[in-house]
């Protein structure tokens, strides 16, 4: 075992990459929101999260290896952040994150809607979620099936529906 790890157990090395709230919701935003840029991640954040942290935790993903970071061609100094494969492993994981959320805690109508739709739609909504995060992180083929799209929409409806506030995503 590594002597920087607490114990060679999964669910500790797990909790040690993942188990800062700001981790998961950085890899959340990146995944539902398709926030993609530091400013996006920054100033569209519902839990609003400082710069300070935010910079620390993406060095840390990128470290990780759950977040690549590339420059962006249409500006020198931004830099562009895409799920990795083992980031994009992690739906199942924040469905069934979701799915407990919205049993036992005091959630918002649209900002659970998607834990709901991932929640009943499971493993097969899951894989063809991860399938177009692949696309659209990795590079892979359209899968066709906009999974995306479809959690957008029903977010999009709940807010017009209950008049919350609509947030860009999350």
């Amino acid at each position: 075992m590594d002597a920087s790890h607490r114990s060679g157990c999964p669910i500790n090395l797990t909790i040690e990459m993942l188990g800062d709230r700001w981790s998961l919701i950085i890899i959340r935003d990146v995944m539902f929101g398709n926030r993609r840029h530091y400013r996006e991640l920054l100033n569209q954040s519902e839990e609003g999260i400082a710069s300070n942290i935010l910079a620390d935790r993406l060095k840390r993903l990128v470290d990780f290896g759950l977040l690549s970071r590339r420059d962006d061609p249409s500006h020198k100094q931004k830099a562009i952040y895409s799920l990795t494969e083992p980031a994009i492993q992690l739906v199942p994981l924040l469905a069934h994150m979701g799915a407990w959320g919205r049993r036992h805690t005091p959630v918002s109508e649209a900002l659970s809607i998607r834990a709901q739709l991932l929640e009943e739609g499971g493993q097969p909504l899951w894989d063809a979620f991860m399938d177009e995060l692949r696309m659209m992180h990795l590079g892979a083929p359209d899968p066709g099936r906009s999974v995306f799209a479809e959690l957008q929409a029903a977010y999009k409806e709940v807010c017009a529906r209950t008049a919350e506030p609509s947030a860009s995503t999350v």
